[in-house]
């Protein structure tokens, strides 16, 4: 395969991307590599390699930042700290800087909201939970595929389940 950038020369180093969730390659001769910045040795030399800037990005890019200097009582690490370092201080700073920390979160995570497995040593009310989405999925499923007995059945499953958990 010849280089794609000259057109001459027979392609030696192939370089992929990911930006943004857009997928990329280019096949490069050696000159044009060497032209680009990409070389033996210095492949990564483009790339973020300390990750704690990395997250940072997440925590801090585009955010508003509080004006406050609001302290975690626990840590004593401030939302700009988090921001900037891209580490959250401890388990309270989740708590107490919820609003700011929620958009990165549902940035990195593409949600907010659990869909792993259950932990087994998880509350009974969790998993209530966990029980009652995933029957309210089957029900939407059931009703995009008209299966009305089954809507039915599921609707009145779900009734039950939340009734349990208001009886509580």
């Amino acid at each position: 395969m010849l280089c794609e950038l000259c057109g001459k020369n027979q392609a030696t180093t192939h370089i992929k991307t990911m930006i943004n969730g857009e997928y990329s390659e280019m096949r490069l001769c050696s000159e044009c590599a060497k032209a680009k910045g990409i070389g033996m040795g210095n492949v990564f030399t483009h790339t973020a390699t300390d990750f704690s800037n990395f997250l940072g990005s997440f925590f801090g890019g585009g955010l508003p930042s509080r004006t406050s200097a609001t302290r975690c009582k626990t840590c004593g690490s401030s939302f700009t700290d988090i921001a900037r370092s891209g580490k959250v201080g401890c388990a309270d700073c989740y708590t107490g800087f919820y609003d700011e920390l929620l958009p990165s979160i549902q940035k990195i995570h593409g949600n907010i909201q659990h869909r792993g497995k259950v932990p087994s040593g998880a509350s009974a009310e969790v998993k209530k939970k966990r029980d009652i989405e995933k029957t309210k999925q089957e029900l939407d499923k059931a009703i995009r595929e008209e299966n009305f007995e089954l809507a039915v059945e599921l609707r009145d499953k779900i009734k039950e389940m939340e009734g349990d958990k208001h009886d509580n």
